[in-house]
């Protein structure tokens, strides 16, 4: 673990940014703002073309913006990498510059095989662009991963760090990994408890109360208002704040439900999730999915959408005057 980087590894580099959707943009500002020479790639007549131009950057092509930078930050979705890969950066990138990343998985799972004369490393930001940004601008920062996957000039290291300190992320911690590490853990900890355990168990728990005759408004506020304010407590401290702030009632609860619910089984289909993880199942599938014009993705998404819950979630939230999002506010939303 590290909170001593700087920047100086990068202060005579050019670094091109190659996507500015919530992450892209954070990174550009936040590396700017830290003194670092910045060019945003991306692909022209695009929405984010405008959007990098107001904020002042230089925007080229993705081909244009690589051919002449020291470090390519690749900050796109996942599945848009590979190609803009082979052709964008695998015949512009100059020799001895560094291949960044966010998320490790193209590389990890050899959709993408950088040429052996480029550094490969990756930063992580620990949280959506919008508060890598707002922490940056309080003075703060947000804690990143930070790893080399190859070091073809022998300065690879020393760029991720610059490039992590750039962002904000030496003022919190910097955290040493590995592109596998990085990739299986971020994956399991999207399928099996951020997103795909939390919106089953939400969506599971509804069911079971509005089967059981209970208002759908009453239910809402129960199993999925509420977790707000139970994530936010494991946030600032832990499970040992939730238990601080919420009643003996509820906490008994806890100890006698909560592993009637998520029991050994539970664990081992977890098991099962990380194992698809680890081989490569889920990448196969989900790259073949992408391929396929997402059909089951988009058959999935859209029955989380009809789900009762959100349809009455939708009403009460609209009279949830705090809640509308102000004019320039980012989307929580993260890079792969």
């Amino acid at each position: 673990m590290s909170t001593a980087a700087t920047t100086d590894a990068l202060k005579d580099a050019r670094i091109a940014v190659l996507g500015y959707g919530s992450q892209g943009s954070a990174h550009a500002k936040n590396l700017r703002d830290s003194g670092l020479d910045v060019v945003v790639g991306l692909r022209p007549g695009g929405a984010s073309w405008p959007k990098a131009e107001a904020d002042g950057f230089v925007v080229k092509s993705p081909a244009e913006a690589v051919a002449d930078a020291d470090l390519i930050a690749v900050l796109t979705p996942d599945m848009v990498q590979p190609t803009l890969y082979t052709e964008s950066i695998e015949q512009q990138a100059k020799p001895g510059a560094a291949l960044l990343f966010a998320h490790g998985f193209n590389v990890h799972f050899g959709e993408i095989k950088p040429r052996d004369d480029l550094d490969v490393i990756l930063v992580a930001p620990k949280g959506p662009g919008a508060l890598v940004r707002r922490e940056f601008e309080r003075g703060h920062g947000v804690p990143c991963l930070y790893a080399v996957h190859h070091d073809a000039t022998g300065h690879a290291l020393d760029k991720a760090l610059a490039y992590a300190a750039g962002l904000g992320g030496a003022r919190a911690l910097l955290i040493e990994t590995d592109f596998k590490e990085e990739t299986e853990t971020d994956l399991f900890g999207e399928q099996a408890v951020l997103c795909g355990g939390a919106t089953e168990l939400v969506q599971k728990g509804f069911e079971v109360l509005t089967e059981a005759g209970y208002k759908p408004e009453v239910a809402y506020y129960e199993v999925m208002h509420e977790l707000k304010l139970i994530v936010d407590l494991f946030y600032e401290g832990g499970i040992a704040r939730m238990l601080e702030f919420i009643s003996e009632t509820a906490q008994y609860g806890d100890y006698v439900s909560g592993p009637r619910v998520i029991d050994d089984s539970t664990k081992a289909r977890m098991k099962d999730v990380l194992k698809d993880i680890q081989d490569g199942t889920f990448a196969r599938n989900w790259t073949a999915e992408y391929k396929a014009g997402l059909p089951n993705y988009k058959k999935f998404k859209q029955a989380d959408l009809e789900h009762p819950v959100e349809k009455v979630g939708a009403k009460l939230r609209s009279r949830m005057t705090w809640l509308q999002p102000k004019d320039d506010a980012e989307p929580m939303k993260k890079a792969g």
